[in-house]
């Protein structure tokens, strides 16, 4: 089975596109949207463009906010796959490429496969019988370069995807908005490739309290 893993696309509609379009000429079985669709630039045409594909929904933290969001299952299990936000039951808790074994293990147990998003940068982590595995975000990804990264999960593998898209495109459409995060989205995500580096220092300060 193959399975499209597409993580936080943060309303960033033509990142999502250009995905699909990807999809759509390499088939695919199933479609996981794994949490954080909206919460971006161009929420509305986001939703729009997801909603147009058969695809599973799972719920992330975004989508708490959000009366169709909140029915949403935290999980969803698929060709002996466990797909996830964060964790199977919790939206909210950070993992990175460099949290400790016995944490991931504390939040996943000792066995299973998990696709999970959250973090924005792919990563496949193994703890024994435990496999965690980032799917990286669609619409904002901390990876060093300007691009759609999602996951492409084929017979229970993972295969880290790149898609680009058109950037300039984007940035023209979102100055032409009065989103109130419109110039800090900007800067720290389209005119320059956010550090995967400085993410994971990052979040793994924010996750150590």
């Amino acid at each position: 089975m193959k399975v499209a893993a597409l993580y936080d696309v943060h309303g960033m509609p033509w990142a999502l596109e250009a995905v699909v379009a990807e999809l759509e000429r390499e088939g695919v079985d199933a479609i996981v949207f794994g949490g954080d669709v909206v919460d971006g630039p161009y929420d509305e045409e986001t939703l729009a463009l997801a909603r147009s594909v058969e695809a599973t929904w799972i719920r992330g933290n975004v989508e708490d906010a959000f009366d169709w969001g909140r029915d949403l299952p935290l999980a969803a299990e698929l060709d002996g796959v466990v797909y996830c936000h964060a964790t199977p039951t919790s939206n909210t808790p950070l993992t990175t490429a460099e949290t400790p074994d016995d944490d991931l293990v504390a939040l996943f147990g000792d066995r299973g496969t998990f696709v999970i998003g959250h973090s924005h940068h792919q990563y496949d982590r193994r703890v024994g019988n435990l496999r965690v595995i980032n799917a990286g975000s669609v619409g904002m990804a901390y990876e060093d370069e300007v691009a759609a990264f999602w996951t492409n999960v084929v017979d229970g593998e993972p295969t880290f995807r790149k898609t680009l898209f058109d950037v300039e495109r984007a940035i023209r459409e979102i100055e032409k908005t009065d989103w109130k995060y419109r110039d800090w989205f900007l800067d720290e995500n389209l005119r320059v490739p956010p550090s995967r580096e400085d993410a994971i220092a990052h979040f793994e300060q924010q996750r150590t309290g």
